[in-house]
């Protein structure tokens, strides 16, 4: 309560025994009561003279014992007076309390706002900054072919009919070959103008033509080309290019968020969102069926084959390749060569203009449950070795039909892909260790690799 407010009460006393009653302190003269001593300094018993105003021995004594003895009504104004200093004294002590407890309502400081790590595991709401610096290493690819016309109808070949013509259809009915301009994506690897991309996308070209994402125009070379991982290095007469680096797709996790970069059926560079779905997949369809495909939902549609694949933080961990689809357009299942084997691909082109690989020169298919049952296996792990190539690798190291392999060069053999793909990166010449569990019994084997040998393709109609 204010002090003014507290003042303009009217005070109503009923002093026990003597029935007097305090007058509303308004009669109190303000200046002669603001010249008065504190309390503190009066004593009682004595006479004390102050502007004017005197207090007797007996009041100061009424004053002191609770008002015992009666009073004259001369002294009510004293007492009035004495009542009015304690309260203004009680008010005064007061206020520093209620100023106190006044602080301490007082709202406290908002929070701190967050910090980032406070929100390091919310999900990321945009992925501009890394599109801006991947997009500008994806390329456009455009290799002109040249194809047989289908056969037209046999008629063409009566000679009546040829007479009646002229020779009009001759050229259809021969079949005359045909230009077909086909539509990829590549990404750029090193600032002189080297360019990774699918091998099914130059297969067979004539002439390729780059284009960048600031739309220049580049005639493309063929460096190197491998059909075995579907991979090739291309070449434009350019220098001080953005590149994309490599991740260790070793790395990547199923789950982790993935961008796709490509120009899908021509519309333009487009970019997809979606996770890795899988790892290690293989689907039979490359030559030599060199497969460790990532699997992964983002959409990828004719003209991606050759993009990029990268992870949130802008690194390319694979180059789109297939997708599988009953109708040829993306329904989410789609796969991208992993990184490494790029690395290791791109290395060995750009050095010499193709790849060496190790080989063993066996066999295999995976141990089921049934096959580990049956030779005692304590459980379905490696591969079962179904065949052994004569003067092979393995055959000059002693593997043997029906040895199960379960580690080779000190890592777990987790099926016959991954061993396949193993082998396939470890360099010919290379000596190996390989662990085999035979009649129950495990035993160390060292194999001095041989070089794979690619498998003769059909020629191209």
């Amino acid at each position: 309560m204010a002090r003014g407010t507290l003042f303009a009460l009217i005070v109503r006393i009923n002093f026990s025994g003597i029935g007097a009653y305090m007058e509303p302190i308004f009669h109190i003269d303000y200046e002669s009561v603001s010249s008065f001593p504190p309390l503190a300094t009066e004593r009682v018993g004595s006479s004390t003279h102050h502007s004017g105003l005197s207090t007797t021995n007996a009041e100061k004594s009424i004053a002191g014992s609770n008002l015992a003895a009666g009073g004259a009504v001369g002294g009510r104004g004293k007492i009035s007076l004495l009542v009015a200093l304690l309260v203004f004294s009680l008010v005064a002590c007061q206020q520093p309390e209620t100023e106190k407890a006044e602080k301490t309502t007082t709202p406290s400081e908002p929070p701190a706002k967050a910090t980032a790590s406070d929100s390091a595991g919310m999900p990321r709401s945009s992925y501009a900054e890394v599109v801006d610096s991947v997009a500008p290493t994806v390329v456009t690819i455009r290799a002109e072919k040249r194809v047989r016309a289908p056969r037209q109808h046999p008629f063409f070949n009566d000679p009546l009919f040829r007479d009646f013509f002229g020779g009009l259809f001759d050229g259809a009915q021969r079949g005359s070959p045909r230009p077909q301009i086909g539509l990829g994506s590549g990404v750029i690897v090193k600032p002189d103008g080297y360019i990774v991309t699918n091998h099914h996308v130059i297969d067979g070209a004539e002439a390729i033509k780059i284009e960048t994402a600031d739309h220049r125009i580049f005639d493309a070379k063929i460096v190197g080309s491998d059909p075995p991982s579907d991979l090739a290095v291309l070449k434009i007469g350019a220098d001080k290019l953005p590149v994309l680096s490599l991740a260790d797709s070793d790395k990547a996790r199923v789950g982790d968020v993935v961008l796709a970069v490509g120009n899908p059926l021509g519309i333009g560079q487009t970019v997809t969102a979606g996770i890795v779905s899988a790892k290690g997949r293989s689907t039979g369809l490359s030559d030599g069926s060199f497969e460790d495909f990532l699997q992964t939902d983002a959409p990828i549609n004719q003209g991606n084959s050759g993009g990029a694949l990268v992870n949130a933080t802008g690194q390319l961990i694979g180059i789109n390749s297939q997708i599988l689809s009953p109708t040829g357009s993306n329904i989410g299942i789609g796969f991208a060569i992993p990184s490494n084997m790029v690395s290791n691909v791109m290395d060995q082109l750009i050095k010499s203009g193709k790849v060496q690989r190790g080989a063993l020169g066996i066999g295999i298919q995976p141990v089921t449950p049934e096959i580990a049952s049956s030779l005692k296996l304590s459980d379905a792990r490696g591969v079962i070795v179904n065949m052994v190539t004569p003067n092979s690798a393995a055959a000059q190291a002693g593997i043997r039909q029906g040895d199960v392999i379960t580690s080779f060069n000190g890592e777990p053999v987790v099926d016959g892909n991954s061993l396949r793909n193993r082998v396939a990166r470890t360099q010919p010449g290379t000596e190996v260790k390989i662990t085999v569990i035979r009649d129950g019994n495990e035993q160390q084997l060292s194999a001095k690799l041989g070089e794979y040998q690619p498998r003769n393709r059909s020629p191209r109609e």
